[in-house]
């Protein structure tokens, strides 16, 4: 990895990647992890205007913002992963390299996204403030304890978007991955740039990557005892796998445990 290139973290269908303890892990370089429209300080954003081609949009116009025509480091989370290589694809010389953390590659990823699609809003509400309620019940759901470090973060992430949000994006995550298209792009991407996959240990199983994307991958990066949000869980060792996993060889095949 260049050093000084941008490294930029797309979050997912909940929370932000803006998490206490990973920025100063990263090293000196620059970082980014920006609110997609819907979330954070855009959280007013209205939910016609919350899918995934917008937020591409958004993510180009906000890098441009910062960084000029300057290539990133791109990372994608879950549904982030999709709008990550949504962007690749769109625009391959602002991406130096993607890292897909259980990124979003087939419909069958988006099992929990497709229940929230399927929600009314006042369903939506419901869960959501529930969630709100008792952040240490939702953290139970991905098997991480109930520390107070960890509920701070959760209990921010949570407050991160509407429930209007949520059913939006999650409608347009389930739309954009169930096309065969989708498939296509990734391919594309693939094709282009070095692509690092990144998973937690208890969460690898169910993460639906293609015998062919596994094929081509740069690397694949299993962080032991975390599940899909090892970022909360252990902040030092999921930036110790960014930074090993830009720096790898872009050579098929690299894979650790």
């Amino acid at each position: 990895m260049q050093i000084n290139r941008p490294i930029v973290l797309v979050h997912g269908l909940i929370g932000t990647l803006q998490v206490p303890d990973l920025t100063p892990h990263l090293g000196t370089g620059k970082v980014l992890a920006p609110d997609l429209l819907g979330y954070g300080t855009l959280r007013d954003a209205p939910p016609s205007e919350v899918h995934i081609s917008a937020q591409v949009a958004h993510l180009r116009a906000t890098l441009a913002a910062h960084f000029g025509d300057e290539a990133v480091n791109l990372v994608g989370h879950s549904t982030g992963g999709a709008v990550a290589a949504l962007f690749a694809h769109a625009h391959p010389d602002r991406v130096h390299n993607l890292v897909s953390v259980e990124g979003n590659f087939t419909l069958n990823d988006a099992f929990w996204s497709a229940s929230v699609a399927r929600m009314s809003g006042d369903e939506a509400t419901r869960m959501l403030d529930g969630f709100r309620q008792d952040p240490k019940a939702w953290l139970g759901l991905s098997g991480i304890s109930g520390e107070p470090r960890h509920l701070a973060i959760a209990t921010h992430w949570l407050q991160q978007q509407p429930a209007s949000t949520l059913r939006a994006m999650a409608q347009s995550i389930v739309a954009v991955t169930g096309a065969p298209a989708y498939a296509q792009s990734l391919r594309a991407v693939f094709a282009r740039h070095p692509v690092h996959l990144v998973a937690g240990a208890r969460s690898r199983d169910g993460w639906d990557v293609p015998s062919w994307a596994l094929q081509q991958a740069a690397s694949l990066t299993v962080i032991p005892d975390t599940g899909h949000l090892m970022m909360i869980e252990q902040p030092a060792a999921f930036a110790a796998t960014l930074r090993a996993a830009q720096a790898a060889s872009s050579a098929p095949g690299t894979i650790t445990y």
